[in-house]
Parts: structure tokens; C-alpha cells; sequence
């Protein structure tokens, strides 16, 4: 069965504060999506909505069709992975599998338990005395083994020092491969990530900047640098991002479409044309917008 999710004109207000405004995407069959904002941006706001966690104050989500919202059939089919208060919860980690596997209906104990050993998870141990890390751990072992359609991760990883993280991208991507759903990752933490997506949607103060395929807003970034006087010429018009200068030489990153005509010119005026990382748009746009 494939699988669509669609937000159609998500807002969300809390008292006198506007969280979410407006958002409208569509998401489609198996793929692994990045979320990305700033804190503060309303990406957990969305994604609680998504898990039919809080009601939207307008619009909705749709799974295949159906409001996700007080559905029991769509929920069985979302799970959301985030940092919970575990302080005084008593029961010891493998009973905390054990009802996981009981709620889920595609999830796989024995997955479980491999990503226990990986993570170095204790089953014996109560769930409140595990540390920040390893309690990271344990939801995500659940997320992942529970192998819902539509899984959601709200910056799971906090708490994981290094090598945890490495281990919990490696099992996304190698259960991804192996079972293939929608993930959505929530993160801050570009960089590390930005190999594992297919698609990006950016929330910048609580609405939706830009929702593409990784590559094609890779392809609309770009870095001139070369002799300043021919680099203002060919970033005249265009949307600038950051702008850096050492003597006669200035250094330009822009957000839009290199055109064959303006490549042609600035390799004549021996511009240097370098690319943009993912990282270095998200800070950038977010930036411009927030003080446009």
C-alpha cells in the first residue's frame, strides 16, 4: 500500500501565540524526509499534530485520505519517537519492549534486541536510572522495531553521545533499505543527517519555507568567489545569502538558479564557482528570512 500523508492548511495556536501557520505539503510513498528549523520553529508542534498527539486549531492531517486525528485505524500506523520525561517510571526496559510490541502490529522483538546489544541497552535495568543517552536508546530501539508506515523522529538522538548517533543513522538507513516506510527526521544536527534524505521541508517561525526533493534545492545553492568588482556584477539581482571580503577579492553564496549564461560569464571573468551544503543554506535562508 502506498503511502500519503497530506498537511492541508495545518495551524496551530497557543493562547495568544501563533506555533504553526498555514502549512500545506504532501508526502508520498517510501522515502526518508528531513525537518529542519530553528528551536523554536514549531517542528515538534507539527509532527505531535502528525502523530494525532493535540488536535490543529485549523486544518488537518490527512493519512491515505483519512483524518489522523481521534482515528485509532491511522494511528496504529504512526509512531513518534521523541525525549520523554522517564524520572518515575518503574519498570525495568524489557518491559517497556514488551508493551511496545503489544500496541504495534509490525513490530520485530528480535530487531529489538539486536539494537539493544548495538546501543548497549540493559534490558534489566529500570527505565528511570538509564541516562539521558540510554534512554535516547530505548525510544529509538522502539521506533525503529515497531516498523510503523509513517515513523516520526523528533530529534530522538538527544542525549547520544557520538558513536550512538552513528549507530542509530546506520539503523535508519539499513532498516529503511530492508523495510521501506515514510521516516520523517527532525533535526537540528544537518550535517550529521543530510546524507540520509531524500526530501527537505523547512520550518522557519511557524511556517513552511521551502518543501523539495535534497537535490534540487542543493542545485539552486552556489558560492561565488573571485575579484569583487566582477563577483558584485554577477550577484547584481540575485537572492544573496552571505556576503564575505578579503582586499579586492569577495566571496558571495546565492540562493537561485545558476544559469548557463551566467556560468559562461563568470568562468570568463575566472570567478570560482563552489557548491553549498545543506547546512549552509538552512542557517542562511533562515537567516535572510528572519530579517527580510
Amino acid at each position: 500500500m502506498t503511502i500519503q500523508v497530506k498537511a492541508e492548511a495545518i495551524s496551530l495556536r497557543k493562547k495568544n501565540k501563533q506555533i504553526v501557520q498555514n502549512i500545506n505539503f504532501t508526502l508520498e510513498g517510501n522515502k526518508i524526509v528531513g525537518l529542519l528549523g530553528r528551536n523554536g520553529a514549531g517542528k515538534t508542534s507539527l509532527l505531535s499534530i502528525l502523530a494525532a498527539f493535540r488536535p490543529a486549531t485549523n486544518g488537518q492531517f490527512l493519512l491515505n485520505g483519512e483524518d489522523v486525528f481521534e482515528n485509532p485505524k491511522a494511528m496504529e500506523q504512526i509512531i513518534f519517537v521523541r525525549e520523554r520525561n522517564v524520572e518515575y517510571e518503574t519498570e525495568k526496559v524489557s518491559r517497556w519492549i514488551d508493551t511496545a510490541q503489544q500496541l504495534r502490529p509490525n513490530f520485530d522483538r528480535a530487531y529489538a534486541d539486536e539494537l539493544a546489544k548495538r546501543f548497549k541497552l540493559p534490558q534489566d535495568s529500570k527505565v528511570s536510572k538509564l541516562s539521558r543517552g540510554m534512554q535516547s536508546a530505548l525510544h529509538v530501539i522502539i521506533g525503529l522495531a515497531s516498523r510503523a508506515p509513517v515513523t516520526l523522529f523528533d530529534e530522538a538522538y538527544l542525549g547520544m553521545d557520538a558513536p550512538a548517533r552513528e549507530i542509530f543513522y546506520e539503523e535508519v538507513l539499513r532498516d529503511f533499505v530492508e523495510h521501506p516506510r515514510l521516516i520523517i527526521l527532525s533535526t537540528h544536527l544537518i550535517s550529521e543527517m543530510d546524507g540520509l534524505f531524500e526530501e527537505v521541508a523547512i520550518i522557519h517561525e511557524g511556517e513552511l519555507l521551502l518543501h523539495e526533493g535534497k537535490e534540487e534545492v542543493l542545485e539552486r545553492g552556489y558560492r561565488l568567489t573571485g575579484d569583487a568588482e566582477a563577483v558584485d556584477q554577477l550577484s547584481e539581482n540575485k537572492r544573496v545569502l552571505k556576503t564575505e571580503s578579503l582586499g579586492g577579492t569577495k566571496s558571495v553564496m546565492v540562493y537561485g538558479e545558476l544559469a548557463e549564461k551566467d556560468e559562461r560569464l563568470a568562468r570568463s571573468h575566472g570567478l570560482e564557482i563552489g557548491t553549498l551544503s545543506l547546512q549552509e543554506l538552512f542557517i542562511h535562508l533562515t537567516e535572510v528570512d528572519h530579517h527580510e
